[in-house]
C-alpha cells in the first residue's frame, strides 16, 4: 500500500441482514464503530458525507465485488483484503463490530494485504471462466460416476452412450447418466464457442494464444486471472502467484527449507499444461525443454523449468501488447 495519508480510514463488515461500520482519522487513533442493518443506500450516503480523502477497506467475500462496484465512486481508494493474512481479527472476541475495529486498525497501520479487482470490461470474462471451470468439474465428476457403475456391472468402464446392462435399476441410472452427459457435451461447447467469439474482440486473448501450446480456453484463463500485468512488481512476484517457485524460510542465517505460496491454482494449470502440448513440437518451449535434458537436468525438473519459461514468456506479451515472437530476447524482459 502506498505511503499516502487519509483524511478518514473506513472499514466495513458486511452481511446479508447488518453491516458493521469502524472509522478512525488522520488526527486521531479514537475508533468509532456502530452495527446497523445493512443497506447500500445509506453506506453510500455516509461515506458521500465524510469530508475530505477516504479510503475503505474490507474482506474479500462473495459480495466483494459487488461492493467495490458500488462504493468505488464514494471514497478515494478501496482494498479488499486477503482474510486469510488478518490474523489480529482471530484473536480474542468475535462480533462483527469488532471486526470492523481491528480492520480499520490495520489499514491504518498498512498491515493489510490487498486482494486485486477491477471494475471493468474483464468482469464478464472473469465470471463467464468461473462458470465453465464449475461447469467442467460437475462433468467430470459425472464421468466417473458413470464409469464406476460400469465397472461394477463388469464392464471396461469405457462403453459409448446407450449402453445396454443387465438389471433394470442399473439400466435407469444409466440412461440418466448418459442425459446429462450429453447435455453436458452440449453445453460446453457453447463455452467453447464463447471463448472463440471473445478471443477475437480482446487483443490480449489472442496475444497469449501466439504462445507454445497455449490454445484459446487456456489464453482466456490467462487473460482474466491476470488482468493487468502490471500488478506484479516483478517476474518472481507473478511466478509466486503461479505457484511455480517455492519461497525460502530463513531464521538467524539458517535455511529451514522452503515453503508453497498462496498461489492461483489455475494458473499453474494452464502453464503445466501448456507445456505439455509444446513439448515435442518445433517451438522455443521444446528447445528449452530439450536443452536442459542434454545439460543433465531430471525429466521433471526440466519440465518444471519449461513452465517457468513459458509463464514468464506469457507476462512479458502481456505488457508488451503484441503477439510473441520467437527467439526474441525482448519477449522475456518481465522486470521493468
Amino acid at each position: 500500500m502506498e505511503d499516502t495519508i487519509y483524511d478518514h480510514y473506513v472499514a466495513i463488515d458486511w452481511a446479508i441482514k447488518n453491516m458493521a461500520i469502524a472509522r478512525m482519522t488522520k488526527k486521531s487513533n479514537k475508533i468509532t464503530a456502530v452495527d446497523v442493518p445493512s443497506d447500500i443506500v445509506e453506506l453510500q450516503t455516509y461515506l458521500k458525507s465524510l469530508r475530505g480523502t477516504k479510503i475503505l477497506v474490507f474482506e474479500e467475500t462473495t459480495t466483494s465485488q459487488w461492493l467495490y462496484t458500488e462504493l468505488k465512486d464514494y471514497v478515494d481508494r478501496i482494498i479488499i483484503c486477503d482474510p486469510y493474512r488478518n490474523r489480529l481479527l482471530s484473536d480474542g472476541p468475535k462480533t462483527d463490530k469488532i471486526d470492523a475495529t481491528k480492520l480499520v486498525q490495520l489499514l491504518k497501520a498498512d498491515l493489510i494485504k490487498e486482494v486485486y479487482h477491477s471494475n471493468d470490461r474483464f468482469i464478464y470474462l472473469r465470471r463467464l471462466v468461473s462458470a465453465y471451470e464449475d461447469l467442467v468439474k460437475a462433468g467430470v465428476r459425472l464421468k466417473n460416476q458413470r464409469y464406476a457403475l460400469l465397472r461394477a456391472c463388469g464392464k471396461n468402464g469405457n462403453e459409448k452412450i446407450g449402453t445396454k446392462l443387465c438389471l433394470n435399476t442399473d439400466q435407469f441410472v444409466i440412461e440418466r447418466m448418459d442425459r446429462q452427459i450429453k447435455s453436458y457435451e452440449e453445453e460446453k461447447k457453447c463455452y467453447e464457442k464463447e471463448f472463440v467469439s471473445l478471443s477475437k474482440q480482446f487483443p490480449d486473448i489472442k496475444h497469449q494464444r501466439s504462445l507454445p501450446g497455449i490454445g484459446v480456453i487456456n489464453a482466456v484463463k490467462i487473460v482474466t486471472r491476470i488482468v493487468t500485468p502490471y500488478r506484479f512488481v516483478n517476474k518472481g512476484h507473478f511466478l509466486s502467484y503461479t505457484g511455480l517457485i517455492k519461497l525460502e524460510k530463513i531464521s538467524g542465517g539458517i535455511s529451514y527449507g522452503k515453503r508453497k505460496p498462496r498461489y492461483c491454482r489455475q494458473l499453474k494449470s494452464v502453464y503445466k499444461s501448456g507445456v505439455l502440448a509444446a513439448i515435442g513440437g518445433n517451438n522455443p518451449i521444446n528447445d528449452y525443454y530439450v536443452h536442459m535434458l542434454k545439460n543433465g537436468c531430471p525429466e521433471h525438473n526440466a519440465r518444471h523449468k519449461a513452465c517457468r519459461r513459458l509463464a514468464i514468456l506469457s507476462l512479458g506479451v502481456f505488457k508488451s501488447g503484441k503477439k510473441y515472437q520467437p527467439y526474441r530476447k525482448d519477449n522475456v524482459k518481465c522486470n521493468r
